[in-house]
């Protein structure tokens, strides 16, 4: 194999590859105008917006050391307890289904909120972060709250907001704050039941408070290295801190696959709980992928097969022929297979409803922006990419990585790559580097910068992410490498789309990875 690294000549010249080349812009400016985030909310909400930036965002700052852990170093549930208090404890009107892991929980939490939909029943669903506008965050029946909703609900609130702050000497967090207003605003929303994700870890999670009475079942779908100084430094005590939503003989979903000594911990700390323990990727091991089709009007879909057995006996409990899932890759028919274990527990418990039909079509409707997103042929050319594949992955981890890579390898095997990637900077950029140039041989890798929660502080500059990728391929013996930085602002999806044009005989492939932010820079210079 040709060392994937060679001296970069000027960016004008595109006919040396593969390559690697660094934007230094401050931040991605997309076609004209890749701004932050913000500039694609709902002026309506500028009061409300303001409100929540005037309190601490560990998502902008980075979470301190310790922070997810059940120790002296972990977040105070007490005050978010007492917040709940405050407001009523409105969770107390609906039932839970509370999900953690470290990759997978917003696609689960995406395929049971839109399969309890389809039985018919009134639910919300909390998740983080958000890629256009903070209402993605609150859903109520698969569609994210309006600004009015939001705002109304906001201000009926507010002096119980203030004094909620004011009691607690300013404590309250961003995601605390707007943790309790999305329980309470479903609450207002009648919502039969609630699909929430949790934020970072488990434990001390903001969104922990949720007690058995109110539990439908826990849900943990992964445990993978990421947030590791926030969440105790291991593998183990990460598995820890997301084993804390397990309640008292409440039932858990498990997705994994695990390390055995992994799953160990997880069961334990469910038997010390007396809560039972439905293990998705054992009992749905036999779900399979068929191939990728493109279907008329949705674009992209993997039509699998999931088979759901019994742990006892391996008969079907339920079995789901060409099933078109939207979101591609095994990772995400995990995920599926995951929320489908999640429906049948629910079931089990004998008062919710859930048929195989409303599996089947709330699998099918579920579509996430930025998770293995396929752009459509019109939005590519609105990005002046005409012709071109654009596929935006928010993969940040190397397990993530390494899902993308597979999927890329086994559908997309034969197209040319360039990767467009930023990333926060309390990731692991060489890990991630390494997993994606292991089996993949991209022509070139743009990086850049994208701002991370609305500001610089955590974002990555591109001589940090250079120096990674440079120690990645010099790991995987692919060869030396020198790149180039251009501190003008232009665009990176337009170098990227100048490289591939090189051989007219194939547009290529386009990625861009690295962060969920990035995936939504580019997603508001579609909107703008």
């Amino acid at each position: 194999m040709r060392a994937l690294w060679s001296q970069l000549s000027a960016i004008s010249n595109c006919k040396l590859s593969p390559r690697i080349s660094t934007i230094s812009s401050a931040n991605l400016t997309s076609i004209r105008n890749m701004s932050t985030i913000s500039s694609t909310e709902d002026p309506e909400l500028s009061d409300f917006l303001a409100f929540l930036e005037s309190l601490k965002n560990y998502e902008k700052a980075g979470v301190p050391k310790g922070a997810g852990t059940d120790s002296g170093d972990g977040f105070d549930l007490g005050r978010m307890r007492r917040l709940m208090i405050r407001l009523r404890n409105p969770h107390s009107n609906y039932k839970v289904v509370h999900v953690a892991g470290t990759k997978g929980k917003g696609s689960t939490s995406a395929f049971l909120s839109n399969i309890l939909r389809a039985g018919g029943y009134s639910v919300g669903c909390y998740s983080s972060p958000h890629l256009m506008s903070i209402k993605e965050r609150i859903s109520c029946n698969g569609h994210p709250v309006s600004a009015s909703t939001l705002n109304d609900h906001f201000y009926s609130i507010k002096p119980v907001l203030d004094q909620s702050i004011q009691e607690e000497n300013g404590s309250l967090s961003h995601f605390e704050i707007l943790t309790g207003i999305a329980f309470s605003l479903f609450e207002k929303e009648n919502v039969d039941i609630a699909v929430i994700e949790a934020g970072l870890g488990g434990a001390r999670d903001a969104t922990n408070f949720i007690e058995s009475s109110n539990l439908a079942a826990s849900v943990i779908t992964t445990i993978g290295e990421e947030h590791m100084a926030a969440l105790g430094g291991s593998l183990e005590s990460i598995a820890e801190a997301k084993s804390g939503i397990i309640k008292h003989g409440r039932p858990v979903v498990l997705g994994g696959p695990f390390l055995p000594h992994i799953e160990g911990i997880l069961r334990s700390k469910a038997a010390s709980m007396s809560s039972s323990v439905i293990l998705a990727s054992d009992i749905g091991s036999s779900s399979s992928m068929k191939g990728i089709f493109n279907k008329n009007g949705i674009g992209l879909c993997e039509s699998c097969d999931i088979v759901i057995q019994h742990e006892t006996d391996n008969k079907p409990i339920v079995e789901l022929s060409d099933v078109n899932l939207r979101m591609l890759g095994h990772h995400q028919l995990q995920n599926a297979v995951t929320a489908t274990c999640a429906s049948l527990c629910l079931r089990a418990q004998g008062w919710w409803r859930v048929t195989d039909e409303a599996i089947r079509i709330g699998l099918e409707n579920t579509r996430l922006l930025g998770r293995s997103q396929f752009l459509t042929p019109k939005e590519a050319e609105t990005l002046q990419l005409p012709g071109a594949t654009v596929l935006l992955d928010g993969a940040h981890t190397k397990e993530s990585a390494r899902a993308l890579k597979e999927m890329i390898k086994r559908d997309f095997a034969e197209k040319r790559l360039v990767f467009v990637v930023a990333m926060a900077s309390d990731k692991d950029h060489v890990s991630f580097a390494k997993e994606l140039l292991s089996g993949l041989k991209p022509e070139a890798v743009v990086l850049t910068e994208a701002d991370i929660g609305g500001g610089k502080v955590r974002s990555t500059a591109c001589a940090v992410l250079k120096e990674s990728w440079i120690k990645a391929a010099d790991e995987l013996g692919l060869g030396s490498m020198e790149a180039s930085e251009n501190k003008t602002v232009f665009d990176s999806l337009k170098l990227a789309y100048k490289i591939l044009s090189d051989d007219t005989s194939d547009s290529g492939m386009v990625i861009v990875t690295g962060s969920l932010h990035i995936v939504s820079s580019v997603l508001a210079s579609l909107q703008h």
